[in-house]
């Protein structure tokens, strides 16, 4: 059964890029790529990833931009009718289907992880992270971790959130929330960056980020920076499939997707100017792992001048970075509902934020009363698994690497030809035969690496 015919459309270019660097910019760039980047010797993993960004995560953006644009439905209608058009099995739809399902448990379980910033926008506002040590920053995150009630509060405002822009439809919901929250985010990320800069230890928060020392380079820092990069431009998860399919003819996909993956990394980068001279100033550790934003940067604020104000401006950036992330998530599964059910849009959005807030309960627990349940616990790599962490890594590591493989498989070898130059606009020239050499080789190997390295590998390894 499908119901939608014609997908709506971003009322501009302009919007577009907006909601798609929106949906990119998420808490991956506040939470993921600075402990990376401090677990991985910082200079040499940076140029590491900006080399994957242009060489894999582009090419594979571009591909899901076309295939979403050409096939105009969610994005398994759009595969199967850009399979269909190209003369190729219907049956490539499990693309669309694996990056969907992917998505969604994302969203589920991204919303708690969310939850948290807004539990720490309070405390910081209210100045009581002032002075706050190290041994009392770890206690109270583990506080927050242990109470499961406050957990599913802030998981579920957050939910609410996210249920209620999606339900308003793509202009006036998705488009008119990423118009505020995008021009308010770049200009707090500045401010950060700017108080970072004259209060923090810059100059080496500066050599940490940008000297390279390439003798740390390893073949899982290099797996580990085409991870974040595919991650953190969020390709293999439907979204740039769900969000070209309201793109117009008169957007240019190549230049749009550049627009996208600079303006992603800009801000990758940016949290890393706004993070590191703050941590360095306070002789704290920049490879603190995860607990970097929500252990560390407390007791980094609550010991500088003007902390209170900044940290609280701090959080406030990190939750329209997930707000802007999570809407684009659920918007998947809405329009996958809009083409084969009757119900209204915001019938959708409620139903599926209200599943994924349930799912989320599950990610939730297992931090505290469900710490013990391990799902998978009977295999070697997954006995210490929480039902967290068993989502985070199967869509993570095996979901999206795998939708990405398949996706730039799909794009480069099945694709029709014709249907590539004329959704990229290219003629069948230089640029044209790198993208498509990209696309074909060096994405899905690259790509492939790293769903052997975190699948195979674990279990050889483990």
């Amino acid at each position: 059964m499908q119901v939608r015919q014609e997908s709506a459309h971003w009322s501009s270019r302009f919007a577009f890029i907006l909601a798609a660097v929106g949906a990119a910019v998420g808490l991956g760039n506040f939470w993921r790529f600075p402990y990376m980047a401090g677990e991985n010797g910082g200079g040499a993993f940076i140029v590491l990833y900006i080399l994957c960004v242009l060489g894999v995560a582009l090419p594979i953006l571009m591909a899901e931009l076309l295939i979403g644009r050409r096939g105009g439905l969610s994005a398994v209608g759009s595969v199967r009718n850009v399979a269909l058009s190209s003369g190729a099995s219907a049956s490539w739809r499990v693309i669309g289907w694996i990056s969907m399902i992917a998505a969604f448990l994302i969203l589920s379980y991204y919303s708690v992880i969310a939850g948290w910033v807004i539990a720490y926008i309070p405390p910081a506002i209210t100045g009581a992270l002032k002075g706050i040590t190290a041994e009392a920053s770890s206690a109270r995150f583990d506080a927050l971790l242990e109470r499961p009630r406050l957990l599913a509060f802030y998981h579920a405002l957050f939910m609410v959130l996210t249920v209620f822009i999606v339900s308003r439809g793509v202009i006036k919901g998705i488009e008119r929330a990423v118009e505020i929250l995008m021009p308010l985010f770049f200009l707090m990320l500045m401010g950060v960056v700017a108080y970072s800069w004259v209060t923090g230890d810059a100059d080496r928060a500066f050599d940490f980020l940008f000297s390279p020392d390439f003798s740390q380079i390893t073949p899982s820092v290099f797996l580990g920076a085409i991870g974040q990069a595919f991650f953190s431009i969020g390709v293999g998860m439907a979204i740039m499939i769900t969000y070209g399919a309201y793109l117009t003819r008169d957007t240019h996909i190549p230049r749009a997707s550049s627009i996208i993956c600079f303006a992603d990394t800009l801000v990758a980068i940016l949290a890393g100017i706004a993070i590191f001279p703050i941590v360095f100033a306070v002789g704290l550790n920049p490879a603190s792992g995860p607990g970097l934003i929500f252990v560390t940067l407390p007791v980094a604020f609550g010991q500088m001048p003007f902390g209170q104000v900044f940290g609280a401006l701090f959080f406030a950036l990190a939750l329209f970075a997930a707000l802007t992330s999570s809407i684009s998530l659920l918007e998947i599964v809405v329009a996958w509902g809009e083409e084969h059910t009757s119900w209204a849009r915001a019938r959708l959005a409620y139903a599926w934020g209200f599943l994924a807030w349930v799912i989320g309960i599950a990610s939730a627990l297992s931090m505290n009363i469900w710490s013990d349940v391990f799902l998978l616990g009977v295999f070697a790599p997954f006995q210490a698994m929480t039902i967290f962490d068993l989502l985070d890594y199967l869509t993570a590591n095996i979901m999206l690497p795998l939708a990405g493989v398949l996706t730039s498989i799909f794009a480069g070898w099945f694709v029709s030809k014709t249907i590539t130059l004329d959704e990229l606009g290219f003629y069948d020239g230089a640029a044209y035969a790198l993208w498509r050499f990209l696309v074909r080789v060096v994405a899905p190997v690259s790509v492939g690496a790293v769903l052997v390295y975190l699948t195979v590998g674990k279990v050889i390894f483990t």
